[in-house]
């Protein structure tokens, strides 16, 4: 996929609305195609995160470690979502872990590099953080929810 059609793609992408054609051709400059195998861990909980992705094929499980036994699987993202928000908040930490269900294609975004032009003009890094905190809200959220379903402790809601 070279970078116009990247381009094309983000634009008519439903979480990247709304951003600037010139914010939209510079995440194209940090993005690269990434295929993983089914079963391959793409990232492991408390790992330094220092990207992003788009789900462009295939699907992932994003997953929370037990301290015994399997890890609680929290969410599957399929096509056109995106995965991934520990590069923007420090500690720069994933919270979670996740593993392809099949083999996947992914874009992958570099960001280190968008988080420190993030830094150095807040109002790019504003937009994007106006993103990524509604895609947190949903992916803690699932989180919560799995965990009660799963677990079901008394006393919680």
């Amino acid at each position: 996929m070279g970078n116009q059609l990247i381009v094309e793609y983000l634009s008519a992408h439903e979480f990247f609305s709304g951003l600037s054609e010139e914010t939209l051709k510079y995440l194209c400059e940090y993005s690269s195609e990434f295929a993983i195998k089914k079963g391959q861990i793409l990232f492991q909980q408390g790992e330094n995160a220092d990207k992003f992705y788009v789900v462009r094929n295939g699907r992932i499980a994003i997953q929370m470690p037990a301290i015994i036994g399997p890890s609680l699987e929290i969410q599957t993202l399929g096509k056109d979502q995106v995965l991934g928000w520990s590069w923007l908040i420090s500690p720069y930490k994933w919270n979670f872990q996740a593993m392809p269900e099949e083999d996947s294609e992914l874009l992958m975004f570099d960001g280190t590099t968008i988080l420190a032009r993030c830094e150095k003009e807040p109002k790019f890094g504003y937009e994007l953080l106006k993103k990524f905190a509604a895609l947190m809200s949903v992916r803690l959220d699932a989180a919560r929810q799995k965990m009660m379903d799963e677990w079901n402790p008394a006393g919680f809601a």
